[in-house]
């Protein structure tokens, strides 16, 4: 499971005035607010009037992410932030309320890959037939529709404008958030990946993102397992990146460009580089053990040394100076020594900016990141 918050936004979709769905809506965020924060969830309430839609007044088609009114970008941050969605729909008519289809009808990218949870209210059949309708429609926008409900029979379960207390209901909200989280969590690395863009990647079904301070764990993990190695080359353990905490790693992320290798959710390698006054200094350098020697160190290399700021006239890195398995493959891309092994055993090779020009991939994303390979 993933180790990032989740952030669910909870729609409440009638605008009826007087109509029951801000109160449905209230009690759902009452009840799951203690298992959201269990689970690190942020919940995030929103009434779908509140987003003065007009019906969809768009040139282009939503699929091509040209949005020209200012209530559609406003409408396009607020989904595209959400990792999920819980509906809180009325029935009308056997359908689902013609706001929440024009609401869905104005976004396309915004909706992939992310599970969306249905909270139904309605007398003959407490609005099921609204969820019904609706999943035909989500599904088409690639939305992932849950198989946990809440249906609510408004003659059952309230009274004088209020949601009984009732603990089968309670449970099958905590169900409907629990359900969510996990296919959200699921569902992340379709997520990044549909979002990385085009950029050529070494391995099938892989993709390339900025490293950001949630990536804390993923990026400790990376570095333990990759740097005892390094510790065993070089017979000591006085590595950095085996001893930083996640705190430590998410400060560095923080203030530092980084890059991570991803497949399947899983970290598969990083690099990160920064300036520091007119050299480029690429750092952590790391590969999962089990796909070494399949280009990936190189190619991540080519990544940090094409992001090179242009004030910046040599590429700078850190290695053990009993790491012949890092040497070999920087001196095979031109770097030299700079100097001997130093008091901490670590050796110094740079390489003329110049020199990058056709080593490797250029366009790529700017990274930065730190010293010690």
């Amino acid at each position: 499971m993933s180790t990032k918050n989740t952030r669910v936004l909870v729609l409440v979709c009638s605008t009826r005035p007087g109509a029951l769905g801000p109160l449905v809506g209230a009690w759902l965020i009452e009840t799951i607010t203690h298992r959201a924060e269990e689970l690190g969830v942020e919940l995030v309430p929103l009434a779908l009037g509140d987003l003065d839609l007009p019906f969809l007044d768009e040139e282009e088609h939503p699929s091509s992410g040209v949005y020209r009114q200012e209530h559609t970008r406003r409408w396009s941050a607020i989904a595209d932030a959400a990792d999920g969605f819980i509906v809180v729909t009325p029935e009308y008519n056997y359908g689902m309320p013609a706001t929440l289809k024009n609401a869905l009808d104005y976004l396309g990218r915004e909706w992939a890959w992310k599970p969306i949870g249905f909270v139904s209210y309605g007398n003959t059949s407490a609005g099921t037939r609204s969820v019904q309708h609706a999943k035909q429609v989500v599904t088409t926008l690639r939305l992932v529709p849950l198989g946990a409900t809440v249906a609510i029979r408004i003659s059952d379960a309230t009274e004088q404008g209020r949601v009984r207390p009732n603990a089968a209901l309670a449970g099958a909200a905590v169900g409907v958030l629990d359900e969510l989280v996990r296919v959200a969590h699921a569902l992340r690395p379709m997520r990044e990946r549909d979002r990385a863009g085009t950029l050529p990647v070494p391995l099938p079904g892989s993709y390339v993102r900025r490293l950001v301070p949630g990536d804390a764990p993923e990026v400790t993990v990376l570095q333990r397992c990759c740097w005892v190695d390094e510790a065993l080359a070089n017979d000591t353990l006085a590595i950095p990146a085996l001893h930083e905490s996640v705190d430590e790693v998410r400060e560095w992320l923080a203030d530092w460009h980084a890059t991570g290798l991803w497949r399947d959710g899983r970290l598969l390698g990083m690099v990160r580089a920064r300036r520091i006054d007119t050299d480029w200094h690429v750092g952590r350098l790391a590969v999962v053990p089990d796909l070494r020697g399949h280009g990936l160190g190189r190619w991540l290399l080519h990544i940090a040394e094409s992001a090179a700021e242009q004030m910046c006239r040599r590429i700078v890195l850190t290695t053990g100076s009993a790491s012949r398995r890092n040497i070999g493959l920087y001196e095979s891309e031109g770097y030299r020594s700079l100097s001997h092994a130093g008091a901490d055993g670590t050796m110094c090779l740079t390489k003329d900016t110049e020199a990058t020009s056709s080593s490797g991939p250029m366009g790529r994303p700017a990274l930065s990141g730190s010293c010690p390979a």
